[in-house]
């Protein structure tokens, strides 16, 4: 009967790391909600609000490396424990804040928290989770709060700022943050310090390059009004300062005798070819539900809450998958799934070009959003498994942070690049409106004042609409990439993902095969002590 308590036992320790991922997820989105009541109770400009999520995405983009190799040298359940008490802790002080540069700080922090917390939960599936249909079904359950946060973000900010205060976006993670980490106290295995020692310069660098570069990208795009961005000095500054950066972190890592960054993990067509899918399609799904919040709230008059609303029939479209794919690559393997549910949520994205201010919800915005679910879901449950697998016990913290890293500066990219598209047709549109006006009013068009007003607000209408469908092509294109790195990047088989083996002696990946021993230890670790004592008749 003890050998039965094991599985449960282990549904404990999902349960724990994938709330924690539910609540470091849920903040990307729950606080856009409330920017316009923040806005209007502390006094900030359009330039400052930027900062409360840039501050957050800079942080947290920054420091994940650095978290994830913190979890592999110092012990993943103490890194993880410390993430949730600092970004508890951080979110207290910025439900509390009562001016700008206070909340600033405090979203900061809060990244700072979820850069320990975020690469850590994941690796704590790699090393407590056999390789095969266990770790298959943890990383399904893990990517779908990866997803399913987004929109659960959307939902509870809506809640909370309609029925309560902006204030309650922050405070609403206080009691959470804390109970998950009291939990993982007593649920999650200890996996103990690790010898070696920090890379400091590789850490410093890393850091620094990252969060230079999801900075200058943040402050990059054009703007609505069809200013671009990408030549002012603090932009050109950040991004060459960044990629000077990552070119001195390469050359530390490639001499250091401990690096951050271990380029056995890289080593792996397999693993690079996740990392870059999980670029791609961060950059393409936080410009997505980003434009697509904008348009339905600015086009179609959608409340916060409605919104919310909207985006609700996405949530079982990625379960479903979800639970599909972790079923399915055992039997298919991870290479056609990448392809086929790639392609699927390319011509979901596709679809929702589509969209103009005359399209009902049904056509414009709800087939699009389950067709992106039914892709998206699988492709996050690969990425987390690929950009995994066969990887060194001692190298999976790292390994997780470079999976996140993806998603955090393509969500960058995203804004920036794809933004910079979508506002310069939309300034572009408004430009051809106001021309024609120009043009009919020196034919002997003069139309009463209600009537200009309505034309304006229809060419505005129309100028997001365009812009936004060019927006989407362009994410279109983008998810057609992991199909082209699936297909000649990828050979990751089906066996790679169905068996509980160790990585093999003499992979490159993993040169000391002692430490593959970690991952039974994690999980005899968390069984009761009689379950490892040989019953009567046993030897």
């Amino acid at each position: 009967m003890t050998t039965a308590q094991s599985p449960r036992r282990l549904g404990l320790v999902l349960a724990v790391i994938a709330t924690a991922q539910l609540m470091v997820v849920l903040d990307l989105t729950i606080v856009v909600v409330a920017l316009p009541h923040i806005k209007q109770s502390l006094g900030f400009s359009d330039t400052n609000l930027e900062w409360v999520v840039n501050a957050y995405a800079v942080a947290f983009g920054g420091l994940l490396l650095l978290g994830g190799r913190a979890g592999d040298l110092l012990g993943r359940r103490r890194i993880l424990i410390a993430g949730l008490l600092v970004f508890s802790l951080a979110s207290l002080l910025g439900g509390l804040a009562t001016g700008q540069a206070w909340l600033i700080a405090a979203r900061a922090v809060q990244g700072a928290g979820a850069a320990m917390a975020a690469p850590t939960a994941l690796s704590l599936i790699a090393v407590t989770f056999p390789e095969g249909r266990p770790r298959n079904r943890a990383v399904a359950v893990y990517s779908a709060m990866a997803i399913v946060g987004i929109v659960a973000g959307l939902i509870a900010g809506g809640l909370l700022v309609t029925y309560a205060s902006w204030r309650w976006v922050f405070f609403v993670n206080v009691p959470i943050g804390l109970v998950v980490a009291a939990l993982a106290a007593r649920v999650l295995p200890e996996t103990g310090r690790r010898g070696g020692r920090f890379d400091l310069p590789g850490a410093l660098t890393a850091t620094a390059g990252v969060a230079l570069l999801v900075y200058g990208l943040s402050n990059a795009a054009t703007t609505p009004d069809g200013v671009s961005h990408w030549g002012d000095t603090k932009v050109v500054a950040s991004l060459t300062a960044g990629v000077v950066l990552l070119i001195a972190f390469v050359v530390i890592e490639a001499r250091s005798s401990h690096p951050l960054l271990p380029f056995r993990v890289l080593r792996s067509r397999d693993r690079s070819g996740a990392y870059l899918i999980s670029l791609c399609v961060g950059t393409a799904l936080v410009s997505m539900f980003f434009f697509l919040t904008l348009f339905v709230q600015e086009v179609w008059g959608y409340s916060a809450l409605r919104t919310a609303a909207a985006y609700l029939p996405f949530v079982p479209a990625v379960l479903a998958t979800t639970a599909i794919a972790q079923q399915g690559v055992s039997r298919i393997g991870a290479r056609p799934l990448l392809i086929v549910s790639s392609a699927i949520a390319a011509v979901g994205m596709f679809w929702t070009s589509r969209i103009t201010e005359h399209s009902t919800y049904a056509g414009g915005m709800l087939g699009p959003e389950l067709l992106l679910g039914l892709g998206l879901g699988p492709l996050f449950v690969l990425i987390f498994l690929v950009g995994l697998t066969k990887v060194n016990p001692g190298d999976t913290g790292v390994a997780s942070g470079l999976v996140n890293v993806g998603q955090q500066v393509g969500g960058s990219i995203g804004l920036a690049v794809i933004g910079t598209v979508a506002f310069t047709v939309v300034a572009n549109s408004l430009h051809s409106a106001k021309a024609a006006a120009a043009a009919a009013a020196q034919a002997g068009a003069h139309p009463s004042a209600a009537q200009a007003a309505a034309l304006r607000t229809q060419a505005y209408h129309h100028a997001l609409a365009t812009g936004f469908s060019r927006g989407y092509l362009v994410s279109a294109g983008v998810l057609i990439l992991p199909v082209i790195i699936a297909l000649f990047m990828m050979r990751v088989s089906r066996q790679d993902l169905s068996s509980a083996d160790p990585a093999p002696i003499g992979d490159a990946s993993s040169p000391n095969p002692a430490e593959a021993e970690e991952t039974r230890h994690r999980v005899m670790a968390i069984q009761p002590a009689d379950a490892h004592r040989p019953g009567p008749g046993q030897a």
